[in-house]
């Protein structure tokens, strides 16, 4: 009797498949939306961040997205659908998840909602309050923030004095601070009072405090600042502490090239 032919192994179901890609951890909160690449590498340092569990301080530790539980002070990260949101944000929070001088932060305001991690679109400082962006979702988030092509950004500025239209037009020519340029797009006078005056600042370019230090440059004080509008985005009657889901027009218009102007510093 002839022997049945000897069976071949049978070939591995995902033999031939490509291996999963890995990338550094820093790199992966990244582009998870959860921070920017450099916060990562910080939190990380820090003992912030899990992986499956295990605290990992190496910025560049191997995985592969999705497949590995990934948490930020035991909260996972995002992996799943995008979320855009815009806030109120009181006076008196920082624009940062965690801050080394036991200050309150605009995560404040998500206390107990179920939300995935979100990461600021732009900042505003601790003495400004207003309209401020969150998302998970970081190709959006940098064109919304782009210098040449993001939308500009709306203020309302409480200042302790009545400018007149000499100051305004000093405002809109700028000034250069240690060798850093700073104007404003377009100010123009809301109401006044008899010692102060609210103005409609806008601003079309990014630097850091700009309006506080513009105006302190031309001897003007800052009672308080409202980001009121960030392009065609407007604050609205949303209550102070209070955030709502951005609708699929606004994220559109948000990071639309003709919204034309950059990221704000107040």
């Amino acid at each position: 009797m002839r022997k049945p032919p000897a069976r071949r192994p049978r070939a591995a179901a995902n033999a031939g498949a490509p291996a999963p890609r890995r990338h550094g951890l820093a790199r992966t909160l990244s582009k998870a939306g959860v921070c920017s690449r450099s916060e990562a590498v910080r939190w990380i340092e820090a003992g912030r961040v899990r992986v499956n569990g295990r605290v990992v301080r190496d910025p560049e530790f191997p995985v592969v997205q999705g497949r590995e539980r990934l948490e930020i002070e035991g909260i996972d990260a995002p992996a799943g659908p995008r979320l855009y949101v815009m806030l109120n944000k009181p006076r008196g929070l920082v624009t940062t998840a965690r801050d080394e001088r036991g200050r309150e932060t605009v995560y404040r305001c998500f206390d107990g909602e179920a939300l995935p991690w979100l990461a600021p679109v732009g900042r505003l400082d601790q003495a400004s309050e207003g309209l401020l962006l969150f998302s998970n979702d970081p190709e959006w988030a940098a064109r919304v923030t782009a210098p040449e092509t993001g939308p500009s950004k709306t203020y309302h500025v409480q200042v302790d004095t009545v400018p007149g239209a000499e100051v305004l037009a000093a405002l809109e020519r700028g000034v250069i601070e240690n060798g850093e340029p700073l104007r404003a797009s377009s100010v123009r006078t809301l109401r006044t009072g008899a010692k102060n005056a609210w103005l409609e600042i806008v601003l079309d370019e990014g630097r850091n405090r700009q309006i506080r230090r513009l105006l302190a440059a031309n001897g003007i004080g800052v009672l308080r600042l409202v980001r009121v509008a960030i392009g065609s985005l407007q604050l609205g009657e949303l209550p102070k502490g209070q955030w709502r889901m951005l609708e699929n027009s606004e994220i559109e218009a948000l990071a639309a090239p003709s919204s034309l102007a950059a990221p704000v510093g107040s």
